[in-house]
């Protein structure tokens, strides 16, 4: 008897198609994300500020040239206004002590007073002694009063500037011409200016440039004393009149009136002024024309 052939079908199964969202889902999964590395900020450490003083021998000595063989001035039962702290603290010179606030003292020390005393009007204080020194530049009430530090870089620079100045105010009287220096000298010297011999001029000029360097420059760069020269030597050589009371200017040979000074004006500052105006610079050519 035949056999009956196998007619059992295999079944294909179709492949499964991942879908995008399934796809990304699986790499997602897979992946191990870092997590993003937070930077924290340095924090960098402040630098202290350096200590400005220094370190060296000082010399104190008393104002106005006073040398007495002793001067004490006080060392306790005084104040200094603090004023990063908003309050006056007491200070005191103490030998025991690293500094002169009474409210720095260790508490339940005993601070052991020391006299401040001037020795011929001088106080010489080696560089050991910090406390004093501070004390005395920077805080003590009678600083720049009953005493000075002596600051010869200081005074040095002084000088210096002091002698700049008075090499620039010679230069300046060298180069100086006749009329302006005549003006000049006017302010100082009033009306004898104008019997001075030229060379008699320029010798009180360089003088007085020598003796008053700051003043003579400013008068030189002052535009109103040569007005004022020239109304005064106007006045002197009969040209324009001043009245008795200085309080009216007008001409010599009528007498019309031209102009009235101001209350509390110099009447030669007050001519000197109006000869700017339109008014007074027709003068000012009338009388330059006479003068010539």
């Amino acid at each position: 008897m035949a056999k009956k052939a196998n007619t059992t079908k295999k079944v294909e199964v179709e492949p499964q198609i991942e879908t995008m969202e399934e796809v990304v889902t699986e790499f997602f999964e897979d992946t191990v994300v870092a997590e993003p590395k937070i930077k924290k900020p340095v924090m960098e450490t402040p630098k202290p500020k350096s200590d400005t003083w220094e370190i060296k021998d000082r010399n104190y000595y008393l104002v106005g040239n006073k040398q007495p063989l002793s001067r004490s001035i006080k060392s306790a039962g005084i104040y200094f206004f603090d004023e990063k702290k908003g309050y006056e603290r007491e200070i005191k010179y103490t030998t025991n002590q690293r500094t002169p606030f009474v409210d720095e003292f260790p508490e339940g020390s005993q601070a052991r007073l020391e006299h401040i005393v001037f020795r011929n009007g001088v106080l010489n204080v080696p560089k050991n002694k910090v406390v004093l020194q501070k004390l005395l530049s920077l805080y003590h009430p009678h600083l720049d009063k009953i005493y000075k530090e002596s600051k010869p870089q200081a005074a040095a620079a002084g000088q210096v500037k002091t002698i700049e100045l008075e090499i620039e105010a010679l230069n300046s009287a060298i180069n100086l011409d006749i009329d302006m220096a005549e003006a000049v000298m006017r302010v100082e010297m009033g009306s004898k200016v104008s019997s001075m011999s030229s060379k008699e001029l320029k010798r009180d000029l360089l003088l007085y440039a020598k003796r008053n360097p700051a003043l003579f420059l400013e008068l030189v760069n002052d535009e109103n004393v040569v007005l004022r020269n020239f109304g005064i030597k106007a006045t002197e050589m009969g040209i324009l009149k001043l009245s008795s009371d200085q309080r009216t200017f007008s001409w010599g040979s009528n007498d019309r009136k031209l102009m009235n000074v101001p209350f509390d004006e110099h009447p030669y500052s007050a001519l000197a002024a109006w000869f700017k105006t339109d008014e007074g610079m027709e003068i000012y050519s009338n009388i330059e024309k006479r003068l010539n």
